[in-house]
């Protein structure tokens, strides 16, 4: 079930979904607070409510009001994106043959080379698992599109090793 909202979250929230902004950063809601702790106690709240998930330090994820009972999903290469700040990352492993589709399989976790964070992370019923890795390391990558949001894959030569 869900909880109910304060007029300041709705507030904001309204302002983030009629804009189409799911994806949002502090900056974005900063000036309908009157200082940072205050603004970090209405996005706990929220997070406690099922309103919002933490994608990253700065970075959160708006799960909209169509949302049956808060379930929702985005599709996974867009939330890497979204985590990854759009930088300094590649997708590969069995997550990108499946994306050039060199398998069948719909992968159960998406591998994630980057150069900063190591960790697994599961958002919406889909496991990430980051792995650190040197710049000079990482694999041939290329730019692709989902809908209207870009995002950095290993080539299809690369992914070839995983099929």
């Amino acid at each position: 079930m869900r909880k109910g909202l304060s007029e300041k979250e709705l507030e904001f929230i309204s302002r983030l979904e009629l804009k189409q902004k799911y994806f949002f950063t502090r900056n974005d809601i900063r000036k309908h607070f009157t200082s940072d702790n205050e603004m970090n106690v209405y996005l706990h709240r929220l997070k406690k409510k099922g309103r919002i998930i933490k994608l990253n330090k700065t970075k959160y994820y708006l799960i909209p009001v169509k949302a049956v009972e808060s379930k929702w999903s985005e599709h996974p290469l867009i939330l890497i994106d979204e985590m990854m700040n759009s930088e300094d990352y590649c997708i590969a492993g069995k997550a990108a043959a499946y994306y050039w589709h060199l398998i069948d399989q719909i992968p159960v976790e998406y591998k994630v080379y980057n150069t900063k964070r190591h960790e697994t992370v599961e958002i919406f019923h889909v496991r990430i698992v980051f792995v650190k890795r040197r710049e000079k390391n990482l694999p041939k990558i290329v730019k692709r599109k989902i809908g209207e949001h870009s995002f950095i894959i290993a080539s299809k030569e690369e992914s070839k090793k995983w099929a």
